[in-house]
């Protein structure tokens, strides 16, 4: 009978460790492949900007949006408070130095004024009468030194003719001794006059600068507590605009409180936000232009603020020279502020990539797709970018916004 015959299993073994051996190496083959493929991201070109690295004049400045305002702006804040009796200007008013702008009644504080007032009058008073009473005791005596002077002259004088009358027997005894002790007593008194003269006399003398110091004080507090009286009238402090101020009469406004503002014909000066960028770059004395009704005005930085407030600094600028006419508050102005001269470079036109890159990489096109690439930057300004190294004259850079290229090494351009 006729029976199957069984193949060898070793040639079946061989075959599929084969197949094995194939399929390993195209894995292996494939991951080589994989691994040498960079990740990338396919675009229409028509989205994409694309320009030229190429040798140039590097103009060094910072594009400024400023805003006119005054120089000076001068608060008027209720000095007493009280109420709102009177109203002799409004927001918009052109106002003079001393004119009256409202006028409050405080019954309460001019009580108090009154008070103190007939106080201070009473202690000036006291010691102006102290003043005159130790003047008066000065005179008096003064006088009290002279009387005993001129008792001692005349006393001098009756003794010596009695003296004469006596040797003669012409008179008594009684009435020669008399003067003789009149005189003598006047002589004994005239010392002690002169020295308790002198001794208040010093006294006086020390005591009288005070009297009038405490007078002048006095007088200074009596001024200053009339002047409480002067501050219910609200008054322009400056010429200028009257601005910020809306007060009706009969209500009340407390001591300290703001009551509107005066903007001073002192002229404006500028205020710009710079990008943080340039906060190293910017300094005081430095000068740029604005564009005002069509023409370039010089300008010069005065401050630079270097607190840091949304990625912006302030600086403040002047104007060089006339002012221009008819600028209002909070105006927009637009121009350029110079950093430093003019200088050749290789220049890149500035664009959206550098809010992703922050200068650090570009994609560099090439053919159909775009790689990146590193660079290093240097100045730049709102038109140009100064490339320090990392690409060369001629080649093509993608300059427009990078969104969603952060995680990828190609851009693939496509039609």
């Amino acid at each position: 009978m006729d029976r199957p015959i069984k193949k060898p299993r070793r040639r079946r073994g061989v075959i599929i460790a084969a197949a094995v051996a194939v399929v390993v190496a195209c894995g292996v083959l494939g991951m080589a492949l994989l691994g040498g493929v960079k990740s990338s991201v396919r675009v229409p070109m028509r989205t994409v900007t694309i320009e030229t690295a190429q040798p140039g004049v590097f103009h060094d400045f910072v594009a400024l949006r400023a805003t006119a305002q005054p120089k000076d702006v001068i608060y008027l804040d209720a000095l007493e408070g009280g109420q709102v009796q009177e109203v002799t200007a409004q927001a918009g008013d052109l106002v003079k130095v001393g004119q009256p702008l409202l006028r409050f009644r405080n019954t309460e504080l001019e009580l108090d004024v009154l008070d103190r007032e007939g106080r201070l009058v009473e202690s000036i008073t006291q010691l102006q009468a102290y003043e005159k009473s130790l003047e008066d005791s000065r005179v008096a005596n003064a006088k009290a030194a002279a009387q005993i002077q001129y008792d001692i002259t005349r006393l001098q004088r009756t003794a010596d003719r009695r003296d004469a009358l006596a040797t003669k027997g012409f008179i008594s005894k009684d009435l020669h001794e008399q003067v003789h002790d009149e005189l003598d007593h006047d002589r004994r008194l005239l010392p002690l006059q002169t020295a308790s003269n002198a001794e208040q006399d010093a006294l006086r003398r020390r005591q009288i600068p005070q009297i009038r110091n405490e007078l002048a004080a006095l007088q200074e507090s009596l001024k200053v507590t009339r002047s409480k009286l002067d501050s219910l009238v609200v008054r322009a402090p400056v010429a200028g605009r009257l601005t910020d101020m809306d007060i009706k009469i009969g209500e009340i406004r407390n001591r300290g409180q703001r009551l509107g503002q005066i903007v001073a014909d002192t002229g404006f000066k500028l205020q710009a936000q710079i990008d943080e960028y340039y906060l190293s770059r910017v300094r005081p004395g430095q000068t740029g232009a604005v564009t005002v009704e069509g023409r370039d005005v010089p300008v010069r930085v005065t401050r630079v603020d270097p607190q840091v407030k949304n990625a912006t600094f302030q600086v403040d600028l002047t104007f060089e020279g006339a002012m221009p006419r008819g600028l209002l508050p909070g105006q927009a102005l637009e121009g350029r502020l110079t950093l430093s001269g003019d200088q050749p470079a290789l220049l890149l036109p500035a664009g959206g990539f550098l809010e992703r890159t922050g200068g650090d990489w570009v994609m560099v096109v090439s053919g159909g797709h775009a790689d990146r690439r590193r660079i290093k930057i240097g100045r730049r300004n709102a038109d140009q970018v100064e490339v320090l190294s990392g690409l060369k004259p001629g080649e093509r850079v993608i300059t427009s916004d990078y969104t969603g290229f952060e995680k990828v090494d190609r851009v693939v351009l496509t039609k």
